[in-house]
């Protein structure tokens, strides 16, 4: 009886103790010299993991651009070869990501560009029912344009909301003029409805409420802020928030506070220094708040995602120094954001070896973190790029980096 009952407390008492720390990485693909860049990872259903990126010789300036995929099958050993995702034949197709809603289908969601400039971005998505087949790309069932229509009412909005946010900040009588020029510009193409109708793509995941309401983050290089689609019936019509203005706050992620507050974190794309740029929204998506600087997370401008886990500690991973992108952090909040008590680094070498970047980040079912991002080894002459792929659990994130 004594030793039954001591078995049963050792095996409760080894129940109850935390997770070992875990973190593994691997390439998808063995490095090579084409431009590999902006992952999206998602896990299936059925426990696969699937991801998408662009792959070309460039990027909007590169007719060859296409949007590539890799999965791995749950248990398998490696990655697939990779496969075409989506192809518009003699244009680049770039800046894709991914979703799966809760009727279990597979949506991708990126921008053609259609006169090589981001301002002529067109967005574009698809969705699969049959999508978890061992080998090849989805089967797609159907294939729309997202076409953004901001309200009639976007100038007015844009010009209050600049003046806003101008307002909120002390600017150097040095750049004064350089200020009102950038807000004249920005006034002068919400005012042009083509302008304000074109140029809007994705980055990061789109988000879905709990009542089914999907939130798609979008941000325009032409206007260097953000807005978000938004669908309540899954695509069949959409309708657009009130644009997220401030100083260059673009690629939109998002997270939510248990009181259903909404938190967009977005990347940097404004003058220096460089913060993670933060807006919130209490109406669902509908209207957002003062861009403001992130009061403790630097970033070089570079892209971010953000999420609530299932536990509600949010997690961040970004890069997290305030030049160059030679540092990708995974930082961990268990007060909503307040403060980040977590911190570890997934990549970090000296400036002008390597660049890890545009990183994309889920929870999968088994509890562990999932990420995949660029890895790029730059050295002379030679660039050599993949899509980097990393599993890491909240104990290892927590142990810190080593001493």
């Amino acid at each position: 009886m004594c030793a039954y009952v001591l078995a049963i407390s050792m095996a409760c008492l080894a129940a109850a103790a935390p997770d070992a720390p875990m973190h593994q990485g691997e390439l998808i693909f063995p490095l090579e010299d084409w431009h590999n860049h902006g992952s999206c990872i998602v896990e299936c259903p059925n426990g696969d993991l699937l991801v998408c990126w662009f792959h070309g010789t460039g990027e909007r300036q590169a007719d060859d651009v296409v949007i590539r995929g890799a999965r791995k099958v749950k248990g398998a050993a490696a990655w697939s070869e990779p496969f075409l995702m989506a192809d518009t034949p003699d244009f680049p197709d770039t800046n894709c990501c991914m979703i799966i809603d809760p009727q279990e289908r597979l949506w991708l969601l990126w921008p053609t560009i259609l006169a090589n400039t981001w301002e002529s971005a067109l967005m574009k998505y698809k969705i699969s029912t049959n999508y978890m087949q061992q080998d090849g790309p989805p089967e797609w069932d159907m294939m729309y344009v997202l076409h953004p229509k901001p309200g009639d009412a976007f100038p007015e909005v844009v010009a209050r909301k600049t003046d806003e946010y101008l307002a909120s900040i002390q600017i150097p009588e040095e750049v004064a003029e350089e200020v009102e020029a950038w807000k004249a510009h920005n006034l002068e193409q919400a005012g042009d409805k083509l302008t304000r109708r074109l140029g809007w793509f994705t980055r990061a995941h789109p988000y879905i409420l709990d009542d089914g309401r999907m939130l798609v983050g979008l941000y325009s290089d032409g206007f260097s802020f953000s807005l978000v689609a938004i669908t309540d019936n899954w695509g069949e019509t959409w309708s657009f928030s009130e644009p997220i203005v401030g100083g260059g706050n673009i690629q939109p992620s998002f997270a939510r506070r248990r009181d259903g507050t909404l938190v967009t974190y977005m990347r940097d794309n404004g003058p220096p220094p460089k913060r993670i740029l933060v807006s919130e929204s209490k109406d669902r998506g509908e209207t957002w708040s003062l861009v403001q600087d992130h009061p403790t997370l630097s970033n070089p401008g570079a892209g971010l995602e953000i999420m609530t886990l299932r536990d509600g500690d949010w997690v961040v991973i970004y890069n997290d120094l305030p030049e160059g992108r030679h540092s990708l952090a995974v930082s961990l909040s268990d007060d909503e954001g307040t403060t980040w008590k977590w911190t570890r680094h997934l990549e970090r070498v000296e400036e002008g070896t390597g660049r890890f970047h545009y990183p994309s980040i889920i929870e999968g079912s088994d509890g562990n973190l999932h990420c995949t991002y660029s890895y790029f080894e730059d050295g002379g002459d030679k660039r050599s790029r993949s899509i980097k792929y990393a599993t890491f659990n909240k104990a290892w994130l927590k142990q810190g980096d080593p001493q």
